[in-house]
C-alpha cells in the first residue's frame, strides 16, 4: 500500500511539474507573441494615431472605400488593408492591384491618360494619413517645425528601407498641431519617374476631417504652392465622399484582372 501511494505521489509531481513547465512556456510564448505584435512608435507620432482613433482601430480594418469628386464622375477608390490590393472605377476605365500586377482596362485609348502604376495607390498613400506611416520597413527622425501664419508645426521625417514599394526613395513629412496632435501637414517629395531623390518637397494641407467607424480620416485635402520650403497660397482642393471602412473583406474577384485588361509594366 505504501509502495501504491508513494508511486502515484511521484506520478503527480512529475505530472504537476511538466503542467507548470507547460504554464511556463505557453506564458513566455504568450509574451513573444504580445512584443511581436507591439510595434514602437515615436512618442509623439503614436499621440498622432490615438488623435486620429488609434493604430489598432486602423489596423483591425480590412478594408477602405472611398469616392474622389470628379465634375464628370465620382471615382470609386477600394483598397484591401492587408494586402493594399486596390481597384479604382473612374470614367469609363477600370484600374486594379491584384497583389502582383497593376492592371488597366478602359473603353478607349482616351479614357485614362496618366501612368496607372503610379497612379493606382496614390490617392491611398495620401488619404489614409497618418496611419499609413505606421507601415514596416519605416524610419522616423524628427523633423523641422513646419511655420505657417505664425503656427509652428512639430513633425516627423519618413523614409523607407531599400525595396520597399516602387519609390523607396521618396520621403513624407507630417506634421501636426502641437495641442491636439492632429495631423495638419503633409510634405512628400516623388522620385518616382527618375528613381533619383528629390529635393522638391509638396505640401497638403488635412483641415476637414470626417469620423468613419471610430477613425478620424480625411474630407477634404488641399495642395499648397511653396517657394523654399514655405508655404505660400493654396493650389487646389480633392473632396472624398460615401467613406466606408469595415472590418469585412471584400471578394477576391474584385481585384482579380478581366479578360480585356492589359498589365502595366513598372517605370
Amino acid at each position: 500500500m505504501k509502495k501504491i501511494t508513494f508511486i502515484l505521489l511521484a506520478v503527480f509531481l512529475v505530472v504537476g511539474c511538466n503542467t507548470n513547465t507547460k504554464k511556463e512556456e505557453t506564458t513566455k510564448e504568450s509574451e513573444k507573441e504580445v512584443v511581436a505584435e507591439t510595434k514602437k512608435y515615436p512618442e509623439n507620432l503614436q499621440k498622432v494615431f490615438d488623435a486620429h482613433g488609434g493604430i489598432n482601430k486602423w489596423n483591425d480594418a480590412q478594408t477602405l472605400i472611398y469616392e474622389i469628386v470628379k465634375p464628370e464622375k465620382n471615382e470609386k477608390h477600394i483598397t484591401d488593408l492587408p494586402s493594399r490590393k486596390t481597384r479604382l472605377e473612374g470614367n469609363n476605365f477600370t484600374i486594379g492591384y491584384d497583389g502582383k500586377d497593376v492592371w488597366l482596362a478602359q473603353k478607349d485609348s482616351t479614357a485614362f491618360r496618366s501612368n496607372a502604376r503610379f497612379y493606382h495607390n496614390l490617392y491611398f498613400y495620401f488619404y489614409a494619413m497618418p496611419f499609413v506611416l505606421g507601415d514596416d520597413g519605416i524610419t522616423y527622425e524628427k523633423a523641422e517645425s513646419l511655420s505657417y501664419e505664425g503656427v509652428l508645426y512639430p513633425g516627423y521625417k519618413i523614409s523607407y528601407g531599400n525595396g520597399v514599394g516602387d519609390s523607396p526613395e521618396d520621403n513624407y513629412f507630417i506634421y501636426y498641431n502641437p495641442e491636439t496632435y492632429k495631423m495638419e501637414w503633409l510634405g512628400y517629395t516623388v522620385t518616382y519617374f527618375n528613381g533619383k531623390p528629390s529635393e522638391k518637397i509638396s505640401y497638403i494641407r488635412y483641415a476637414n476631417w470626417q469620423k468613419i467607424n471610430g477613425v478620424v480620416l480625411p474630407k477634404i485635402l488641399t495642395w499648397y504652392k511653396s517657394e523654399d520650403h514655405k508655404i505660400t497660397e493654396a493650389r487646389n482642393s480633392v473632396e472624398f465622399t460615401n467613406v466606408i471602412l469595415t472590418e469585412k473583406p471584400m471578394e477576391e474577384k474584385m481585384y482579380t484582372r478581366p479578360e480585356d485588361a492589359v498589365i502595366v509594366p513598372k517605370g
